[in-house]
């Protein structure tokens, strides 16, 4: 029996979790975009006119509250290991924010998103296969 529970233990700490509560750096963070990095230079990077209209928070329970622009997101996120970041698809108002928002390309490029760099206060969310990176800037 202690080993089944010590298995268990191991298993749930490998999830990034105990007890359904996320024990990842991330959790409780909040975080406002400073720029999309392409890997390719004829895109080179992006970053947006008013960075306040971009935020990810990083719930303790494993959901992420998202303000894209005008609009708004909520999905669930996963950090099973170090460095280790995937976000299930997210549910996002629809709402038309104009010309040169940038709230549907974040709420894509999310979803591509496996790992993440975290150096004091900049996050940095790298996407898979060499697809760019979404820098972020610690609110609290």
């Amino acid at each position: 029996m202690r080993i089944l529970f010590i298995a268990t233990a191991l298993l749930l700490a490998a999830c990034g979790t105990v007890g359904g509560v996320y024990t990842s750096p991330l959790a409780g963070t909040t975080w406002r975009l400073a720029a999309l990095e392409s890997s390719d230079d004829a895109i080179g990077t992006t970053r947006p006119a008013d960075p306040s209209l971009y935020e990810i928070t990083f719930n303790a329970d494993g959901t992420a509250s998202l303000r894209l622009d005008c609009n708004r997101g909520t999905g669930t996120w996963t950090s099973p290991g170090d460095n280790q970041l995937t976000f299930t698809p997210l549910a996002v108002t629809r709402a038309f924010c104009g010309e040169g928002s940038l709230d549907t390309r974040v709420a894509r490029e999310l979803g591509y998103v496996r790992s993440y760099v975290r150096d004091g206060d900049t996050l940095t969310l790298n996407m898979m296969a060499d697809g760019g990176n979404l820098v972020w800037t610690r609110q609290r």
